[in-house]
């Protein structure tokens, strides 16, 4: 039972009744409802006569009665096979047991749900008879009032124009009898007349709690569907009245009148769409009943419809209420706000579903009898604004997840139903058949053109993820949107701007793109199927090429093709989109239109006054916009790092910086579609040398260092947010000062302050050297960039000086001391995370803050520096020493190959350690290689380092030094440092001529030396084997500098592959595989390559222990060099849960750049590499390969 018998709800309703009145001093006396509630939820806790009301006992005796056979059965279970051990200390877990035992059973879920379902209706009838009570005292209290002063009175008084509040006179029972009765039809006219003007003046409260009140609302109803329009006047003026100062529970009972009637003039149309926009206001304060009762008698009155077959086809058409809705609220304004709050959705979204599925075929209906017989509606505004109304309502119902369950739907005049895709395919035909007129602007000038209501559906869908998926990432949707562009522009050329549009952010969707690039779904010629971002690039191309003809206005066509160019900068700004885009040359395509539209606007003539001149203002401004479109357009290849490689190749790349940083500086916005700014575009071009180049000539550095400075020196000492600050009574103004406008300025300024001169031109010392000194290490994690800090300013001996002159008899600790001594021991130790200890920047609490020894000079104090770990050499009895010994028979070496990778898989599976002194691996796998013509990928003749090997001698004493503790470490060799001077005059010999043309240190062929234990002969021979390899591409960017075998115009980028082809396939395998990280990196600014191409440079040093790093190089020779791209890949994901904690506070870029990769193990992660191998080794390898023409 999910009730109980009426009797006993009789009797719950009266001891409810007797609850309530016995505690009302306590609920009348809370001063707010949320403290009535808690006075009720804790009326056990503070009324000591709890117990003895009938309410309490008579719910204790009903549970008594529902759960007392459950509770002794599930005692008896609990206890049987216990005996004893039930009571005592374990009564209480017994109790508990029972307890949820209880609260687990079906009988206590049907005795609560028959509780809640009484109580409900207890409750509402109580408030109703509460309702009526107050009604019937308030009546009491007039007649009494009126039977003492044996008159009438009536109140004048008006504080306002409106209607409703004007004078109304007290009126008594029989009085409202009497007006009922003159209101019958059969009355005279001016009877009935006269007794609606006295009801008007009336009080609305009187008559609408009268107990003539259900048989005066028929006569009023009656009295509207008389043609005499004064009756109607009056019963509308009264029920106005009555909306506006009744309770819902009687307002309600007025509008369900209104949506009973059959007949419908306008006037009451209006009324009611008042109310329905007003509703939303106030029915989540009453029953939802009152709610479901509005709803279904709005949804009753839509679903009225005229058969078609009825009336004669001469005779005029029958106007339904919807028509007179639909002119009311044209955009269907009162939808909009049912369906905005959840509490009010869900009952209109249900009764759509249960009851008034007619309602949803009649909109559909309307929707697609607009566009089959345009011909014949397309004069009748009153059929258009239906066709304006149910697009609007349609538009809305799509959005929720409930609203979209209802599709599919059956319409007249189709066979199949109607489903969400089938939905947009009509509203994409109407947007065909109906193009709104092209403007100047993108905005539309008519709200209600076709176009413009279907485009506004098809954004409000597109913006959300789930509506896109559903209804316009589907096949059928892509291949009508592109029908037009296969079919030659046999549409006009506003109806495809609009479809670029659409285009544009369903690309612009992971869905969307994927569905763009990977599936085959739109027909072309001879019933062949290709993709659709085949057919969108090939149409622009032809666009750009002036290959259509039908295109004859030159503003049109450059409007066109900018929206088309638009969708494909949704695909080459990602990279799998500019993998599937690279071939066709839309770069070049690009780049040539602007470099003729350049050319052009330099030579048009400046206007002259006269009748010409606007027609050639006009002309200069389209041709202005097109060119900054173009323009806009090949910046956005920036946005990858192979895109950034064909950017160069266009020549475009200085000219696209400029045009950024004007964007820029004005603070405009990327596009449309794009949300966090121009940071990785930014980030990407400065990863790059001639981008840096660019931004500099930009002004782009220029502007960030002179915000920097203004930040530091020229801000607010402090905020004053109660009083004005004072009178300035610096001596000088801090902006006559001069500013400094270069890098190298700010680094003198700031980090290189040894002078008094500089520390007195420094209005905030302190807190800028500090910043100088943090940004000093941030770039001297950059071994390079600390090695030419290092040769131009000395800076380990400026920071020492520093540090000297800070003592007195103790060091004093202060912000700038400590960090000092940080970066001192930063750039004094080399090693990964658990070979070098960095000092922290900030004290601790104690007696002793700061307990690490400073470094002001040399030796480095022994601390920062930990024991490395013992290198385990490879046994000679071990199986890949046993198989490394044997010889190879050049029949079976693509076997050896296998074989030899899977060893190298099983030692690094069960003993990564052992394969550190792995250099016997490295040198039988490069000489394989190298003997064999199918694996050789450079010409293996020694002289091929003539032209490859780029490498430079230490830079600094200090770092030979550095490297040689590390090889004394390493491998205890007393003779490393002549060793390695040795290794490296050899390298010269090989190359003397360019020697100095690789701008860095050749940290691979360090590397190598360490790996081989010092031996400079074997160093050299291994080099000279790799050299011929392609893995030596990528991993020794030294060694394919300026290489004969790159590509002229590749190599002239200054671009290395490990930057175009690495970090652009890094990129493209975090989106895939560890998306997380990739949305980070995207939201904070940063990219992934720039931080690749910072590690693979130098070859992981100061971020990988030594053993890992010897694993990256073996892992890159032995299995491929793609797992290049597999490791950067696994690096990250080990990072993630840094990564995302680092972007929320954000300081990615300094986590990533300062500290070492912690607990990262190449062994732990080579089943995950393994796994990429296998799902990417054909696109990535495959692109590795075409490293003498990449762009092809």
């Amino acid at each position: 039972m999910s009730r109980l018998s009426a009797e006993d709800e009789s009797e719950l309703q009266l001891l409810l009744k007797q609850l309530l009145i016995s505690i009302n001093d306590r609920i009348s006396g809370a001063p707010s409802t949320e403290c009535a509630e808690e006075i009720l939820l804790h009326l056990e806790e503070t009324d000591k006569n709890f117990h003895n009301y009938e309410f309490v006992k008579y719910f204790r005796q009903y549970v008594e009665t529902s759960l007392g056979t459950v509770v002794e059965e599930e005692t008896k279970n609990l206890t049987r096979g216990e005996g004893q051990h039930a009571i005592g200390s374990g009564h209480d877990t017994l109790i508990h047991a029972v307890t949820r035992r209880t609260r687990d059973s079906a009988e206590y879920q049907q005795m609560m749900q028959t509780l809640k379902n009484t109580m409900i209706v207890a409750v509402e009838s109580l408030i109703n008879r509460f309702e009526e009570d107050q009604m019937r005292k308030e009546e009491l209290h007039r007649e009494r009032q009126q039977s003492q002063s044996n008159s009438q009175y009536i109140d004048n008084c008006s504080d306002s124009d409106s209607s409703f509040n004007q004078s109304y006179a007290f009126i008594r029972q029989e009085q409202l009898q009497d007006l009922a009765e003159k209101l019958d039809p059969s009355r005279p006219k001016e009877v009935r007349w006269q007794a609606l003007q006295a009801l008007c003046c009336a009080p609305p409260s009187d008559v609408l709690s009268c107990e003539s009140w259900s048989g005066l609302r028929r006569k009023l109803c009656a009295a509207l569907t008389e043609p005499d329009p004064d009756l109607a006047d009056n019963v509308l003026q009264f029920f106005a009245k009555s909306f506006s100062s009744s309770p819902l529970n009687v307002t309600r009972e007025i509008y369900t009148s209104l949506g009973r009637l059959l007949l419908l003039p306008l006037p009451q149309i209006r009324l009611m769409n008042d109310f329905q926009k007003e509703v939303t206001t106030f029915w989540i304060r009453h029953p939802e009943k009152y709610m479901e009762e509005i709803i279904e008698s709005t949804f009753s009155l839509l679903s009225l419809h005229h058969e078609p077959g009825s009336t004669s086809p001469r005779t005029e058409k029958t106007l339904e209420p919807i028509h007179l809705l639909a002119l009311l609220d044209i955009r269907a304004t009162w939808f909009n706000k049912w369906m905005h709050g959840c509490y009010s959705r869900t009952v209109v979204l249900r009764l759509l579903e249960r009851k008034y599925k007619s309602l949803q075929f009649k909109l559909l209906h309307r929707s697609f009898s607009a566009l089959v017989q345009r011909s014949v509606y397309s004069g009748k505004e009153l059929e258009y604004a239906v066709v304006v109304h149910s697009l609007c309502f349609l538009g809305k119902l799509l959005i929720y997840t409930n609203g979209r369950k209802l599709f599919p739907v059956k319409v007249r005049k189709r066979k199949d139903p109607v489903g969400l895709a089938d939905l947009v395919v009509i509203l994409i035909h109407i947007m065909y058949q109906q193009p709104e007129r092209l403007h100047s602007d993108t905005s539309y000038t008519d709200p209600l053109s076709p176009s413009g209501l279907v485009m506004e559906v098809l954004w409000t869908l597109g913006d959300r993820t789930e509506c896109a998926a559903e209804c316009l990432h589907q096949p059928a949707v892509i291949e009508t949107l592109l029908a037009p562009v296969i079919c030659e522009l046999k549409s006009p050329a506003v109806a495809l701007t609009l479809v670029a549009d659409i285009l544009a952010r369903v690309a612009n969707t992971d869905r969307g793109l994927a569905l763009f690039l990977h599936e085959e779904n739109v027909l072309v010629a001879h019933g062949e199927r290709t993709t659709a971002a085949l057919v969108v690039v090939q149409f622009t191309l032809r666009l750009l090429n002036d290959e259509l003809p039908s295109l004859s206005e030159s503003d049109a066509r450059q409007t066109l093709c900018g929206a088309f160019i638009f969708v494909c900068r949704q695909m080459y700004n990602t990279c799998e989109g500019l993998q599937v885009l690279r071939p066709h040359g839309l770069h070049a395509a690009i780049a040539a239109a602007w470099k003729k539209t350049s050319s052009l606007s330099e030579r048009v003539p400046t206007p002259m006054p006269g009748p010409t001149a606007r027609a050639s203002t006009q002309e200069l401004q389209n041709m202005l916009i097109w060119e900054e479109t173009l323009l806009d357009s090949l910046l956005n290849f920036a946005a990858t790092p192979k895109g950034l490689l064909l950017l160069q190749q266009t020549g475009a790349m200085n000219e696209c910086v400029s045009y950024m940083f004007s964007r820029f500086s004005k603070k405009l916005q990327v596009s449309r579609c794009e949300k966090f700014g121009y940071g990785v575009m930014v980030t990407q071009v400065a990863a790059t040398a001639p981008g840096v180049v660019a931004l500099r000539c930009s002004g782009f550095v220029q502007a960030l260092v002179t915000e920097l400075w203004s930040t530091l020196e020229c801000g607010s000492e402090e905020v004053r947010g109660v009083r004005p600050q004072p009178t300035p009574m610096d001596p000088i103004d801090r902006s006559c000062l001069k500013v400094p406008r270069v890098v190298l300025e700010l680094i003198d300024r700031l980090i290189a302050v040894n002078s008094d001169a500089k520390i007195h031109s420094l209005f905030h010392y302190e807190q800028s050297h500090t910043f100088g000194l943090r940004l000093l290490s941030v770039l001297c994690s950059n071994l390079d960039s600390f090695l030419l800090l290092e040769s131009q300013y000395d800076i380990c001996s400026a920071l020492l000086q520093s540090q000297r002159e800070n003592v007195t008899e103790e060091f004093i600790v202060d912000s700038l001391s400590v960090e000092r001594n940080h970066v001192l021991v930063r750039v004094g130790v080399v090693g990964g995370p658990s070979e070098r200890r960095l000092p922290p920047r900030a004290l601790q609490e104690g007696e002793d803050p700061y307990p690490w020894p400073m470094f002001s000079s040399h030796p480095l104090p022994p601390c920062y520096t930990l024991d490395l770990p013992n290198i385990l050499h490879i046994s000679q009895d071990s199986e890949i020493t046993s198989f490394l010994s044997a010889s190879v028979d050049a029949a079976s070496e693509e076997g050896w190959m296998l074989i030899c990778r899977r060893h190298y898989c099983d030692a690094m599976t069960s003993e990564p350690g052992i394969l550190t002194g792995h250099g016997e691996i490295l040198v039988h796998r490069v000489a394989v290689d190298s003997l064999r013509s199918s694996r050789c990928h450079f010409p293996s003749h020694h002289t091929h380092l003539n032209h490859g090997v780029r490498t430079r001698p230490p830079k600094a004493p200090l770092n030979d030094q550095r490297w040689s503790d590390h090889l004394d470490a390493a491998r205890a060799l007393k003779t490393s440092q002549s060793n390695y001077s040795r290794f490296h005059l050899k390298i010269e010999c090989c190359s003397p001529q360019v020697c100095d043309c690789y701008p860095g240190h050749d940290w691979l062929a360090s590397t190598v030396f360490l790996i081989m234990a010092g031996d400079a002969d074997r160093s050299l021979r291994l080099l000279l084997g790799l050299s011929s390899l392609l893995t030596s591409a990528f991993i020794w960017p030294a060694g394919i500098h300026a290489s004969v075998h790159v590509a002229v115009e590749t190599a002239e980028s200054g671009i290395p592959p490990v930057y175009w082809c690495t970090a652009h396939y890094v990129e493209m395998l975090l989106k895939a595989e560890v998306p997380l990280v990739h949305a980070a990196f995207r939201m904070s600014g940063f990219t992934p390559s720039q931080t690749c191409l910072h590690w693979l440079t130098q070859c992981f040093w100061n971020y990988l222990d030594w053993t890992e790093i010897c694993h990256y190089v073996s892992t890159c020779v032995v299995m491929g060099p793609d797992y290049q791209v597999y490791m950067c890949t696994a690096v990250f994901k080990h990072l993630q849960p840094e990564i995302l904690r680092r972007t929320q506070s954000q300081e990615l870029q300094v986590f990533l750049k300062e500290e070492p990769i912690r607990g990262f193990e190449v062994s732990d992660y080579l089943e995950f590499m393994e796994r990429l191998e296998r799902s990417y080794r054909d696109v990535v390898l495959t692109d590795m390969k075409t490293l003498r023409d990449p762009v092809g």
